[in-house]
């Protein structure tokens, strides 16, 4: 079997962290740890590169555009088989569904990271990293979408999300659970993901907002927003899709003024529908022109309406969208 070109990019988090000793503070240093530990892997030629260092709160969409990019650009120039991502844990899905959304290519790509730095008992962090290399060379993910891997286990990029402040075992996909496992034997998938057509974008400039609905919410927060001049707004509704009556006027308002709203559930599970007919319902909310995503939570539909919106403002283009 000839040995499989994986591109790994660094781009900082946990996994690229140490713990100091007498503070106990976990911070990166000038090289990711875990470099030495990885330079002959079975089977597989390492094209490595340490893209930034920044823990994940650090991370923008304009990083994940640079991601992006480079992936592209490294394809063009190299043979390369697999890439494997390692990256802080707090903003991971959001740009493993970045990635999962804008890129047009058939060769595994994942992204790993860890709960527990490298000198920590009971890291994860190599052994994350190490499983993901194993599924960016597998021939079965190749076609999958953007695959996050941890703690033995394969999830999708749209929905996997963490669940857990320190957990290893964080990242779940509330809905539907992994696609496969890794563990010793070798790489396992038992569902196969629905991939859509890419997203095209160039650059991201657009300013989206994102709220949490709250019992007895008014539109005060919505007046405060418009202020702002944003492009878009994606709204964490309750239950299938439902906000409290006072909301009502500063949704409408918003809408006149043709700013895109997007309404997902804050609920884990489910998805936010048009059932309910009375002020603030879910009936009511659609017909006045609010967006419903199939599924997705609030930071993931805010990064989809970013890059939407960058090539089109139609209403029902939009619907379209955020109904695949």
């Amino acid at each position: 079997m000839s040995r499989k070109n994986i591109l790994l990019i660094h781009t900082g988090g946990t996994i690229s962290m140490k713990e100091d000793e007498e503070t106990g503070e976990v911070k990166p240093g000038e090289k990711n740890p875990l470099v030495e530990h990885i330079k002959e892997v079975p089977d597989i030629n390492l094209i490595s590169t340490e893209l930034f260092h920044l823990p994940s709160p650090h991370i923008t969409p304009l990083n994940m555009l640079q991601i992006k990019n480079y992936i592209e650009e490294m394809k063009k120039i190299k043979n390369i088989d697999g890439v494997v991502i390692t990256h802080g844990t707090d903003t991971l899905e959001e740009t493993a569904y970045f990635l999962d959304v804008t890129l047009s290519l058939s060769i595994p790509i994942v992204l790993t990271g860890a709960m527990r730095s490298s000198n920590e008992l009971g890291s994860d962090g190599l052994y994350n990293l190490l499983s993901a290399l194993k599924v960016a060379a597998s021939d079965y993910a190749k076609n999958m979408g953007v695959l996050v891997v941890m703690n033995d286990e394969i999830h999708t990029a749209k929905n996997v999300t963490k669940t857990h402040t320190s957990n290893v075992a964080t990242f779940q996909s509330p809905q539907y659970g992994p696609i496969g496992m890794v563990n010793k034997g070798g790489v396992f998938f038992h569902h196969t993901p629905i991939v859509t057509n890419p997203l095209h974008v160039e650059s991201l400039d657009k300013n989206v907002f994102l709220i949490k609905v709250f019992a007895g919410m008014d539109d005060s927060l919505l007046n405060g927003i418009e202020q702002l001049q944003p492009d878009g707004l994606v709204i964490e509704a309750l239950g299938q899709g439902n906000v409290p009556p006072m909301m009502v006027p500063g949704i409408t308002n918003l809408l006149n003024k043709k700013i895109p709203i997007v309404l997902v559930s804050r609920c884990f599970n489910g998805i936010a529908q048009d059932v309910y007919g009375y002020e603030g319902g879910g009936r009511q909310l659609k017909e006045l022109g609010v967006i419903f995503s199939n599924g997705l939570n609030g930071q993931k539909a805010r990064i989809k309406l970013m890059i939407a919106l960058e090539t089109t403002k139609d209403q029902q283009t939009l619907e379209t969208i955020f109904a695949t």
